[in-house]
């Protein structure tokens, strides 16, 4: 996946291409995001029109980017998603944490009308982890309690 930088403005629109899967993808976005954030963004664009695909583990990034704008204080709005990456979302129940508009100019207005110094108008609950396969338990004994110490015994 590429991250192409553009401003309009003072607002970062980070434009994306490519597949959003398991990879490098994921944590380059947020350190992205985290950049932007750090040098005094606030508001922000990802625009999904070059994302064919997005996988549970670029989700969990997306939504680990979008824990890290609330957690600034910071807006992420959401645009041009196609109708797998808004599947997606659906399926995982995490559209509602993010601000979705159909394309860059509506998601700069959105951000425009949102104050330089308001609170996220998206929920504050926190998205719920992205779906992940389940780990299967180790076989093998179980584990007993350690025995106690000499040192313990003795006290």
């Amino acid at each position: 996946m590429r991250i192409e930088l553009k401003f309009a403005g003072e607002i970062p629109i980070l434009r994306l291409s490519g597949l959003f899967i398991a990879g490098g993808d994921g944590p380059f976005l947020r350190q992205k995001v985290a950049d932007l954030i750090e040098a005094g963004s606030r508001k922000l664009v990802v625009n999904f029109e070059d994302v064919p695909y997005l996988d549970s583990t670029g989700l969990g990034f997306l939504a680990g980017s979008q824990k890290l704008a609330q957690a600034a204080g910071a807006t992420i709005v959401l645009t041009d998603l196609n109708q797998h990456v808004k599947k997606v979302l659906d399926t995982a129940q995490l559209e509602q944490f993010f601000i979705v508009a159909a394309n860059e100019a509506e998601a700069l207005e959105k951000l425009k009308a949102i104050p330089d110094n308001a609170p996220e108008s998206v929920p504050a609950a926190e998205p719920p982890p992205a779906p992940t396969t389940p780990a299967k338990a180790p076989r093998g004994r179980k584990r007993t309690a350690a025995p106690e110490s000499k040192d313990s015994q003795n006290s």
